[in-house]
């Protein structure tokens, strides 16, 4: 992929979209891992702590990019993000987090809550890099102090504008989509540029369809339950 080509900086921009929407709870982990030390120990804490987390994610989503080179596995890491698009729609998340007792604790909270957390991200990054390390470090550089820095912001835009998680997940399906046609065994039958181009919006439009009609649903049982 040529540097600052069309598709390095498509590629970059999806994963910034794609750091953001599914990061954002995890600036909210932060935060909560934080909250009972001395006010003077939170910047620290917050710091060391999003250090601690940029390494772990950057290593683990090098791994993966090296890993999706295996034969198959885009394939089967494309069919996992369709997954992981599909409850990014639906799906509320909980923000159950112990706070740390002291800075360090809180510090290991932190890394270990987002690495575990981060693991449907490290696979979105991975399948939106198309092989360049390059392009995972600077999507970490760019998005991860907006994410901790302006996580309340990103918050309040998503409360306010529902459509941002929508996009967000239109992204991720199909940069799911692209994995799988990208599959080296899979290539001869998407050769036909009808064909492949057909699919991906296929699976984007599937996911944003199917998961929005679950998520008004779900919200209309709610409703009704309350009522």
């Amino acid at each position: 992929m040529e540097l600052f080509s069309v598709e390095f900086l498509s590629a970059l921009i999806s994963i910034i979209i794609i750091d953001l929407v599914l990061a954002g709870d995890n600036a909210i982990v932060i935060g909560l891992a934080a909250r009972n030390l001395p006010k003077h120990q939170q910047k620290q804490t917050i710091i060391w702590g999003t250090v601690g987390a940029i390494i772990i994610r950057a290593l683990a989503t090098l791994a993966v990019v090296w890993l999706l080179k295996i034969p198959g596995l885009l394939l089967v890491g494309g069919i996992l993000l369709v997954w992981i698009a599909y409850k990014l729609l639906v799906e509320e998340k909980g923000h159950d987090v112990e706070a740390g007792g002291s800075m360090w604790e809180a510090i290991r909270t932190i890394i270990i809550a987002d690495a575990l957390m981060g693991l449907d991200n490290v696979l979105a990054v991975a399948g939106a890099a198309h092989g360049s390390f390059l392009l995972v470090i600077l999507g970490l550089l760019i998005s991860v102090p907006i994410v901790v820095w302006g996580s309340t912001l990103i918050l309040k835009w998503i409360e306010r504008f529902p459509i941002i998680v929508t996009i967000g997940a239109g992204i991720l399906a199909w940069t799911a989509s692209k994995m799988i046609v990208d599959e080296p065994f899979l290539k001869e039958y998407f050769a036909n540029p009808f064909v492949k181009y057909g699919f991906e919006l296929l699976v984007v439009a599937g996911v944003v369809i199917i998961g929005t009609m679950k998520k008004a649903k779900e919200h209309k049982k709610e409703t009704l339950k309350e009522v």
